[in-house]
């Protein structure tokens, strides 16, 4: 089993002497209960038993006392404990770091939130309804730019032929901008990964540096998140404790595949980075706690639109916020991933919470749409046990 075993002695108690090897029977003992399980204990079991994730992992910070539980196997068909706080494939939670440093450079007067696209990146991008001298970066961040979204048009429906392929930026700026525009620059919301595409070519663009570096001295190391990288083009594991992850092989399909080992570059600005639950949550309590952005960046980052992703649900500028069932909000950003979909954040008051589990919803068949919504109940648990 994943958790801690906790033996229980019918009808005897064994006592063994410090000191020696003397030992003693004590019989008619009163039997005693096992330890009820905690809410989130039992939503995690929950998530492994009825919709079928492989593993589920949960770190939580409350009234400056931390967590770590685990439920499932790491490893598909087989009884291979869960690493506590194990590393992950963290998707789109990487959004939230690209908007911390573009963020970071509005602060140094290198970047301006309502400056055009085009006077970061000249003549870049151009297509059939999309003009950057009309899509601010703001509306990059805060995802109202109308962009096509690059990973609707790379193959990602067929996961072994893009598993171990590597993506150039460019390639999938160009994967994006041979489709339409989907409305015009601050019409409404809608998710697209290619706002956070261009925005990471705009930091390297004003930096001169990868963004992958800005993203680690400027955020990882800043926030002394000693779990979370980015991996370098060819490397393709996961390096420290891990839980295996899986996937569809087609998405029309019922073939289940290991996606562990995956070449990440499509995920680029927009999802790349491999963290552990506890310092995705550490992550978004020094953001919130204003160690990573100045105030006046933090309120902008925190000033939000509707996001009719689910009732309550409004994006800032890379984080969510996030209705409680307790009362309040909690601010975060998801992610998902071949083999992995994270989820958590913080809440003002101090309480931070991270959870990943090692599927997609519905990767195990059932019905996708009650597989994360289990997901998101499970952190509203974390947050409100």
């Amino acid at each position: 089993m994943p958790r801690n075993k906790k033996s229980i002695l019918r009808g005897s108690l064994l006592v063994v002497a410090a000191a020696g090897l003397l030992s003693a029977t004590v019989t008619g003992a009163a039997q005693a209960d096992p330890p009820p399980r905690s809410p989130l204990q039992q939503s995690l079991d929950r998530l492994v038993t009825e919709e079928k994730f492989p593993a589920a992992l949960a770190w939580t910070s409350k009234d400056g006392r931390t967590t770590s539980l685990v439920a499932g196997s790491s490893r598909l068909g087989r009884k291979a404990p869960v690493p506590r706080d194990g590393q992950v494939r963290a998707g789109s939670s990487t959004k939230t770091f690209t908007a911390v440093v573009v963020l970071q450079l509005v602060a140094e007067g290198r970047v301006h939130l309502d400056a055009p696209v085009e006077r970061y990146l000249p003549g870049l991008v151009r297509g059939k309804g999309v003009d950057a001298r009309e899509i601010t970066v703001r509306h990059l961040l805060q995802r109202t730019s109308g962009l096509p979204n690059y990973t609707e048009h790379i193959g990602l429906e067929d996961f072994e032929k893009i598993q171990h392929r590597f993506f150039h930026p460019h390639d999938l700026l160009a994967a994006a901008l041979a489709h339409p525009a989907k409305f015009a620059p601050g019409a409404k919301w809608e998710y697209s990964n290619t706002n956070y595409l261009i925005a990471g070519l705009i930091v390297e663009r004003v930096t001169g540096r990868p963004v992958q570096e800005e993203i680690t001295e400027r955020v990882i190391d800043k926030a002394r998140l000693r779990h979370t990288c980015w991996p370098q083009p060819g490397d393709q594991g996961i390096r420290g404790p891990h839980p295996h992850g899986y996937v569809l092989a087609r998405l029309d399909g019922d073939r289940v595949v290991d996606a562990t080992e995956m070449d990440p570059s499509w995920g680029g600005a927009a999802g790349q980075l491999i963290s552990t639950p506890s310092d995705l949550a550490r992550f978004t309590r020094a953001l919130l706690d204003g160690e990573l952005l100045p105030p006046e960046q933090l309120a902008e980052m925190r000033r939000t639109v509707a996001a009719p992703v689910l009732p309550g649900w409004r994006y800032g500028l890379g984080v969510v916020s996030v209705p409680l069932s307790c009362g309040g909000v909690y601010w975060g950003h998801g992610g998902d991933i071949d083999g992995y979909e994270t989820r958590g954040g913080a809440t003002d008051d101090g309480r931070s919470v991270g959870l990943a589990v090692t599927a997609l919803p519905g990767t195990f068949g059932g019905d996708e749409e009650k597989a994360a919504l289990a997901v998101m109940d499970a952190v509203d648990t974390a947050f409100c046990e």
